[in-house]
């Protein structure tokens, strides 16, 4: 089976490294896939998106990511975001609380919806 390093990396910390065989992320220019062999590619990640990683021993790992960037080569995916979460580390009775707020933090609104969509997609 063919797989390919990834790394899902958030500002401060790495939230995952290993080998895949499968990523999905959401980006400006819409939802990609890739899979070990891929066409080299610079993706931006949307605000308030999701990525899904399937591991080689056919794991799922689901994050919510706020921007950054999707970069793929033939062997290797990075994922560089701004900030980021893994699905089974949300609060989401918090984020639905963001949500109900009525707040105007457009940025604050953006992350609770992608932390609400990673917590659904995994």
């Amino acid at each position: 089976m063919a797989e390919m390093t990834v790394e899902l990396v958030a500002v401060e910390q790495r939230l995952w490294s290993g080998t895949a065989t499968l990523v999905s992320a959401q980006t400006t220019e819409g939802e990609i896939g890739i899979m070990p062999g891929h066409e080299p590619v610079l993706g931006q990640l949307i605000e308030g998106g999701t990525v899904s990683i399937t591991a080689v021993d056919g794991g799922r790992v689901v994050a919510a990511v706020h921007g950054g960037f999707l970069s793929v080569t033939a062997t290797t995916v990075t994922i560089l975001a701004e900030s980021a979460d893994l699905a089974q580390e949300i609060d989401v009775e918090a984020a639905k609380a963001v949500l109900a707020s009525n707040s105007n933090d457009l940025e604050a609104i953006a992350i609770a919806k992608g932390q609400l969509r990673a917590v659904e997609r995994a």
